[in-house]
């Protein structure tokens, strides 16, 4: 496992340097700026995991994928794992969560579209830093739970 990691990181490094992608410390970056990175993140890990499982029509595709990046099944898996999380993502995910934004929620409840902003924020922060393992177990944490409340 640890050679494929320093593999993907050394492929991440590349991807870096040929598009001129600086180093960033997700510290220094609003809450909302992680959740729009995590979205983004979030959204190509569940097509990746989709479009590997079986070859179908796009719009196959999208239907199982959005039930999986909607509000509130983000704020379903957030509230279910944070107690597993440690003190570092829980502050960034309650950031998030509280942050003031701009757009309403579609399709959501406030409270979902809150908690869903903080798990994109805790994403994010988790694939500015870098830190691709933990960025993974804290999905597969979320979709175990999705999982689980489907059996």
């Amino acid at each position: 496992m640890e050679d494929n990691n320093s593999e993907t990181i050394s492929r991440y490094q590349y991807f870096k340097e040929v598009l001129g992608i600086k180093n960033v410390n997700p510290n220094n970056y609003s809450p909302l700026s992680l959740a729009y990175i995590g979205d983004s993140i979030f959204d190509v890990m569940i097509r990746t995991m989709e479009v590997s499982r079986v070859n179908m029509q796009a719009n196959k595709y999208h239907k199982h994928v959005s039930k999986i990046v909607c509000a509130p099944a983000q704020a379903k898996m957030i509230l279910a794992i944070e107690d597993r999380l440690t003190e570092e993502e829980r502050d960034i995910f309650r950031r998030g969560r509280n942050a003031k934004s701009y757009t309403k929620a579609k399709n959501a409840s406030t409270i979902d579209y809150r908690n869903a902003t903080g798990y994109e924020a805790l994403l994010g922060y988790l694939y500015l830093k870098e830190d691709f393992k933990r960025l993974t177990d804290v999905v597969k944490m979320g979709l175990e739970v999705l999982e689980s409340e489907q059996e």
